[in-house]
């Protein structure tokens, strides 16, 4: 998934592939950080120097959620988050609803005529307990959109039912490819999936940390297996070898032993914190050495503060950019959630945002909230939005990150 600051609609899509191409390749082959922010030297796991990225770049004509303050509408018109707020990786889900509830608060601070609703469902980010707060929320005639939902299994279990009622829904964070594939009208990925993270991944792993051998790990999950499918694929020769986990496991000395023996440079895990954090931590414990390499659903400081210092090792991957880098945004954020902005804080306030701008363009039907999403192409904070047919972002791109003194760092564009 790639995105970072671009000067205009036009250039954007003129010029995006070359840009992302430059910046990768000073990235990889110079060791410099791109133009659009400072870099300083870091080092992790195997000893590999990262520069990090300090600053992106905001587009000069990012729809806001305050709008031009003249939106007019009906008392009980209503946007909802459903997804995680609770279980063992809510914070994502938290960061989200976050995002979601600053854009609605800004927007109804600048239109007293339209002072939207905002309801929440919590699904504790499991497809087996999704399927209850969809049908709930689908069941309310006053929800014309929805955000959500953060998970891909739980989006996967719950597709049908926001097709049967005509409710869109944009996910700021659900990878699975497979999830455009199933014909649903009513479904928007609100950054790329794990057909451009995977490739990605594998060349940020081979080619910035120098990583000859790769032993590759996924959990059970929807998202696990198609991450980690994708990313074997790429890898090609330098996969030295892969097993899977279970979600909730907590002992993974079977595995560290596979890994042990292959004495890979770098692990790729495919899947979420909460069993990232420990086995990176077990793996640490038993003398590996090399780096740890998670994607977006590891790329969270729950997986710092659970690994401890065995995260020092950790590099991510991410289709989703750094919005504690937005200064503007970064301030607001903090000053509503007493928080700095985390994994998919922005995605889900620019998906709010689409929203929220269908609404005060008088978009208030289910149907005619679809058809605004169908159709949209503007800037938002993060990136530009624009859909195919198939609910797929034309444009994604991909992000890398690491652990630097305890903390989650940028370090630019990773692939496209």
């Amino acid at each position: 998934m790639t995105r970072i600051g671009r000067q205009s609609q036009m250039m954007r899509k003129k010029a995006l592939t070359a840009g992302v191409a430059a910046a990768a390749a000073l990235l990889l082959l110079a060791g410099c950080a791109n133009k659009a922010g400072s870099p300083s030297s870091t080092s992790g796991g195997g000893g590999i120097d990262v520069p990090a990225v300090t600053s992106v770049d905001t587009p000069k004509d990012a729809v806001l959620p305050a709008g031009d303050g003249k939106g007019k509408c009906a008392a009980t018109t209503t946007i909802a988050y459903i997804g995680a707020e609770t279980g063992a990786n809510a914070q994502l889900g938290i960061n989200i609803f976050n995002g979601v509830q600053l854009a609605i608060d800004q927007h109804n601070k600048a239109n007293p005529d339209c002072q939207v609703q905002f309801k929440k469902f919590d699904t504790e980010g499991t497809p087996d307990k999704a399927t209850g707060p969809v049908t709930q929320a689908v069941g309310e005639a006053d929800i014309v959109g929805v955000i959500g939902l953060p998970f891909s299994g739980e989006s996967k279990a719950t597709g049908n039912i926001f097709e049967q009622q005509g409710l869109v829904h944009l996910t700021p964070s659900a990878t699975n490819p497979g999830l455009t594939k199933n014909g649903w009208t009513t479904f928007f990925r609100a950054l790329g999936n794990d057909s451009q993270q995977g490739p990605a991944a594998a060349k940020f792993v081979t080619d910035t940390l120098k990583a000859k051998k790769v032993y590759l790990v996924q959990d059970d999950s929807d998202y696990g297996i198609g991450l980690g499918t994708a990313t074997g694929e790429a890898l090609g020769s330098a996969l030295a070898g892969t097993d899977k986990v279970t979600t909730g496991q907590k002992d993974f000395s079977a595995t560290i032993s596979k890994i042990m023996n292959a004495k890979p440079d770098a692990v790729y895990y495919a899947g979420y914190y909460a069993e990232g954090a420990p086995f990176d931590q077990q793996l640490v414990a038993k003398g590996y050495k090399g780096a740890f390499v998670g994607p977006d659903g590891v790329k969270d400081d729950q997986f710092i503060k659970l690994a401890g210092d065995a995260s020092k090792n950790a590099y991510f991957t991410c289709p989703c950019i750094p919005g504690e880098l937005l200064t503007d945004f970064a301030k607001q954020y903090q000053a509503a959630s007493n928080a700095a902005p985390g994994t998919y804080s922005i995605e889900g306030y620019d998906a709010a945002t689409v929203l929220l701008a269908g609404i005060d363009a008088g978009k208030q039907t289910r149907a005619d909230l679809k058809d605004w999403v169908k159709n949209y192409d503007k800037d938002g904070l993060s990136k530009h939005y624009k859909w195919d047919s198939t609910g797929e972002l034309q444009a994604p791109a991909v992000y890398g990150y690491k652990v630097d003194n305890g903390k989650i760092v940028y370090v630019g564009p990773i692939g496209q």
